[in-house]
């Protein structure tokens, strides 16, 4: 008795759309319960809203992290966190007791202390995100990273001397150094400050509505 009342215990939440065949039991692409397999984010088969990701807010706004849909669904229906904003795209999920429009955004309802550290470490879509996508040397979309001062001649794989570059300019730059080529770069070469900037450093695409929480250096 006591194991039948446990697994009653769990919760599973199913989009209104999805469709079992009789006894197959819950399909994993949809189920939220924590007890079941999440699907493979690779697998074709897995709709495109499974696959998208929610912004994690502090009791503060201060922006956390960017979270799966399953495990934002578990912190709403464990009232440990509130939406702020739903996903218009997104689906509604539906269980025995409750309805939940699939979030873009949550807030949680209790403050987390979050270790400081003051150097952002640099990746190369914190990199993209600083230089707004744009090649240091030229101003045309970026495709890659270059060091301005090459590896080869001792240049640091650091904040202050990687850009994002065109592959045009990429490949002309080579290992030269800027003043051999008589090339300016476009801005200055600063490490970016600010907590929402460790979420850019793992997140190269971002919900809009993400954006009024991630400061300038999302725009």
């Amino acid at each position: 008795m006591k194991h039948r009342h446990n697994a009653r215990a769990h919760r599973q939440l199913e989009p209104a759309d999805a469709r079992h065949k009789p006894g197959s039991g819950a399909s994993p692409l949809y189920a939220i319960n924590e007890g079941v397999r999440p699907a493979d984010p690779g697998d074709d088969a897995v709709p495109a809203w499974v696959k998208r990701r929610v912004l994690l807010l502090n009791a503060t706004y201060e922006p956390l992290t960017a979270l799966p849909v399953r495990r934002a669904v578990v912190l709403l229906v464990c009232d440990k966190a509130d939406s702020v904003h739903e996903d218009p795209l997104g689906q509604v999920i539906h269980s025995a007791g409750c309805s939940i429009q699939v979030p873009s955004v949550i807030r949680l309802r209790n403050y987390v202390r979050v270790p400081y550290r003051a150097r952002i470490p640099m990746t190369r879509a914190a990199l993209m995100h600083r230089d707004r996508f744009r090649c240091a040397y030229c101003g045309d979309k970026a495709e890659t990273i270059d060091h301005v001062i090459p590896r080869s001649r001792g240049g640091e794989h650091s904040w202050e001397n990687c850009v994002a570059c065109c592959a045009p300019c990429n490949h002309r730059k080579a290992d030269k150094l800027l003043s051999e080529l008589g090339w300016t770069l476009r801005a200055a070469l600063v490490p970016p400050k600010g907590q929402h900037w460790r979420l850019l450093a793992s997140t190269k695409e971002l919900d809009p509505q993400w954006l009024r929480y991630l400061g300038e250096g999302a725009a």
